[in-house]
């Protein structure tokens, strides 16, 4: 597994397009993906569809502050 930062934007209410950047565990570039659409869609019940990814960067393990995401980087 290897950390990766994924960052976009989302419809939040009608006009503001929000936007995100989070930090999570995958084996490549889709996995990320996936994950982050997963996260976004069950905590601000939001279509796939409508979240625009920008970029998805790998992140060195030192860098990571997540206690869930590091846990999945070690087990």
């Amino acid at each position: 597994m290897q950390a990766f930062k994924v960052t976009g934007t989302f419809p939040m209410g009608r006009l503001i397009n929000q936007p995100f950047a989070k930090v999570v565990a995958a084996n490549d570039e889709a996995g990320a993906k996936e994950e982050a659409l997963s996260l976004l869609g069950s905590k601000h019940r939001t279509n796939r569809r409508v979240i625009k990814i920008t970029s998805v960067v790998p992140v060195p393990e030192s860098e990571v502050d997540d206690a869930r995401v590091l846990a999945k980087l070690k087990g």
